[in-house]
C-alpha cells in the first residue's frame, strides 16, 4: 500500500471510529480491507479509498470498520470483574433493590454480555427482577454473531459445565458441535451498533454497571477522555465502571474513584 494512501486510511479510520493506527500497521490494514476489495472487484487501494469516501450511504465505511476492528474475547475473560458483579448484585438484593441496568460497551461476538447475563441469572435464581442490558459494538458483523448466540465447542471451555448445560443448547452441524444460548438468557439484552468515539451517546441511562473493557487501548487520549466523561454521565451515583486490566484512567482526569484494580465508582 502506498504510504500516502495509508495515511489517508489512517485519518479516515480515526475520524470515523476513534481507532488510532500506528505507522507500523500498513500490512494489517492492507490485509483486513483485502476481503472488501475482492468483494467489490477493486484491485487498487487508492481506488477502494475513493469508493469509501464517495459512498453517500455511509454503508461502506461501516463495512470497512467491520474489517478493521479487532475482536478478541472469551467467556469469563478477566474473571475478577464477574466475581465483583456477583458480590454487588447480592448486596443490592439484600438491600431490597430489584432493578439492574448494565451496559456492555464493547460486546464483540457476545461472550462478555452472555457471561454477565449468566452471573445475574445465577444470583437471582428465578426471583422476580427488572434486569436489562445494553450491549454495543461498532461492528455490525460481530453484533450479528451476538444475536445468533451460537458458539463452537472450542469457545466453550471457560464456561463451567453446569452453566453450559443450564444456559446453552447443544447442536450438531456438519460434524461439528456448537452451543446456542437459550432465549431466556438472551431476552433481557439489546444489541445495537454504537461508535464509542462519537459522543454524546443517544441512551439516557442511568446504568448501575458499565463494562468497557479492552477497547480504550485503541483510542488516543482525547477520545478516551470523551468516552470516560460520557460513561460518568450515564452511570448512576454509586455505579461502577469496569475496564480492562491493561487499561487505566490515570490520564483522563476523571471524577470516577478507583476502588480496586481496573474498577471505578461514581461518587
Amino acid at each position: 500500500m502506498d504510504p500516502h494512501v495509508f495515511e489517508k486510511f489512517r485519518t479516515l479510520i480515526y475520524e470515523k471510529s476513534g481507532i488510532t493506527l500506528g505507522p507500523q500497521k500498513v500490512a494489517l490494514v492492507s490485509a483486513r480491507i483485502a476481503k472488501r476489495m475482492r468483494a467489490l472487484g477493486i484491485q487498487d487501494h487508492a481506488d477502494y479509498l475513493k469508493y469509501v469516501e464517495n459512498d453517500r450511504t455511509g454503508q461502506e465505511v461501516v463495512q470497512m470498520l467491520d474489517a478493521i476492528s479487532t475482536n478478541v474475547t472469551s467467556f469469563f475473560r478477566e474473571p475478577q470483574h464477574f466475581d465483583l458483579l456477583r458480590e454487588l448484585l447480592e448486596g443490592w438484593l439484600a438491600q431490597g433493590i430489584n432493578r439492574l441496568r448494565i451496559w456492555c460497551a464493547a460486546a464483540s461476538t457476545g461472550e462478555e454480555p452472555y457471561t454477565i447475563a449468566m452471573i445475574v441469572n445465577e444470583v437471582l435464581k428465578g426471583r422476580p427482577f427488572d434486569f436489562k442490558m445494553l450491549a454495543t459494538d461498532i461492528s455490525t458483523r460481530v453484533l450479528e454473531a451476538c444475536k445468533r448466540g451460537e458458539y463452537h465447542e472450542s469457545k466453550m471451555e471457560p464456561v463451567p459445565p453446569v452453566l453450559r448445560n443450564r444456559y446453552f443448547t447443544r447442536i450438531q452441524r456438519d460434524g461439528e458441535t456448537y452451543y446456542k444460548v437459550i432465549p431466556e438468557l438472551q431476552r433481557p439484552i439489546t444489541f445495537t451498533r454504537l461508535n464509542l468515539s462519537q459522543t454524546p451517546f443517544p441512551m439516557k441511562g442511568p446504568f448501575d454497571v458499565v463494562f468497557c473493557r479492552n477497547v480504550m487501548i485503541y483510542f488516543d487520549l482525547n477520545v478516551r477522555k470523551r468516552l470516560v466523561d460520557e460513561i460518568f454521565r450515564l452511570l448512576k451515583s454509586g455505579g461502577y465502571l469496569m475496564i480492562g486490566h491493561s487499561e487505566s484512567l490515570n490520564a483522563c482526569s476523571s471524577s470516577l474513584r478507583p476502588v480496586r484494580a481496573s474498577v471505578y465508582k461514581k461518587p
